[in-house]
């Protein structure tokens, strides 16, 4: 009877080594250093990035991956005068902060109207929504502009605000569809029972449990929204009152074509909300995508 019992952790041992996934295989180090080289490969543009920025095109030009050759940080002087990206950086946190809010107070009731519609109406609008992903961006610009114009908001920051959550939606709604159809049914239950309408079980209980999947959300779609290039050139246009630091970025291109740690600087700017933004919620977007992997 102790026959099985030794012989199939011992079996599982030797599939494991065979399939070179044990953890004290040999191939354990080769996955570390192919975990690693991919990180280098993403590091190490970002730190050449950051150190060019710092320095003139001597030092980057003859020390590029030195942190000190001609430490300079008149660079950022630079590039922030010459693109005038205060502004620019105004424009742009208000447009992504008014498009990422109106985006989630959208796409909330909606996820909780698909997860708990029951019938074959409730499929059909979630295929719906899923539909959004075939339509490309570039496809709607000729409506979107014609819109703008018969709107009187053509070369204004409040259209784009009322234009982005649209291309969003999709994946908003169905991923957090997905988050609060795991809300066990019971908890929805007791809140009807205490008195609670839609809005507030939507608010009390559906809100809190999907956390994590609304913070992801609301991530992806702040980086979305904050590095949108084409639309806000089209839509709002070159003016320095009200263009965007995307937008405003290139110019830099053109009045330091040769001044490439000016340049750097220009792109280090832009960069620095979009890693403070991740940073602060860095662990509910890790725990978000680890319950998710849970529970697939």
């Amino acid at each position: 009877m102790t026959a099985p019992t030794t012989t199939l952790p011992a079996r599982r041992r030797r599939r494991d080594t065979r399939s070179g996934l044990g953890r004290s295989g040999p191939w354990r180090f080769v996955v570390h250093g192919l975990v690693w080289a991919y990180v280098a490969l993403l590091a190490v543009p970002l730190y050449y990035l950051v150190v060019s920025s710092f320095k003139g095109n001597l030092g980057i030009i003859t020390q590029p991956f030195s942190p000190i050759a001609g430490f300079t940080t008149e660079n950022f002087a630079k590039a922030f005068t010459q693109a005038t990206l205060g502004p620019a950086l105004l424009n742009q946190a208000y447009i992504t902060v008014g498009a990422s809010v109106l985006t989630l107070a959208l796409a909330l009731p909606a996820a909780y109207a698909l997860a708990r519609a029951r019938g074959r109406l409730g499929v059909a609008l979630e295929r719906l929504f899923a539909l959004g992903f075939l339509v490309p961006g570039f496809a709607a610009l000729v409506p979107t502009v014609m819109l703008a114009i018969a709107m009187s908001l053509f070369h204004t920051r409040e259209f784009l605000i009322l234009f982005l959550p649209a291309s969003a939606m999709p994946l908003s709604v169905i991923l957090l569809t997905q988050a609060m159809r795991s809300v066990p049914k019971e908890l929805e239950e007791s809140a009807v029972l205490d008195g609670a309408g839609q809005w507030r079980t939507l608010w009390s209980v559906f809100l809190p449990l999907t956390l994590p999947t609304t913070v992801v959300v609301a991530i992806l779609n702040f980086l979305s929204f904050w590095n949108e290039y084409f639309f806000s050139l089209v839509i709002i246009g070159p003016d320095k009152a009200v263009r965007t630091a995307q937008v405003a970025l290139p110019t830099l291109s053109l009045a330091n074509a040769s001044q490439y740690g000016v340049l750097a600087a220009g792109i280090v700017i832009t960069l620095v909300p979009v890693y403070v933004l991740y940073a602060f919620f860095a662990d509910k977007m890790e725990g978000a995508v680890l319950a998710g992997a849970l529970k697939g």
